[in-house]
């Protein structure tokens, strides 16, 4: 298991001490579940980016053109 040292400014230090007494955990629980948020973004991020790239090779017809 790695173990990381993180350095706070005064500002980031009150940050997280506000989110540790509001959640009720851990700051090491904190920066482990902010890191999955920012993964998880980036993978839906890149879902999407997929999804379009997909669509934009696709023909469309209207609903008229469906029950014609």
């Amino acid at each position: 298991m790695a173990v990381i040292s993180v350095r706070l400014n005064k500002e980031e230090e009150n940050i997280l001490n506000f989110l540790t007494e509001y959640f009720h955990e851990e700051k090491s629980s904190l920066f482990k579940k902010s890191m999955y948020e920012l993964y998880e973004d980036i993978q839906d991020i890149k879902f999407i980016e997929e999804h379009i790239a997909k669509r934009k090779d696709q023909e469309f017809i209207s609903g008229d053109d469906l029950f014609s």
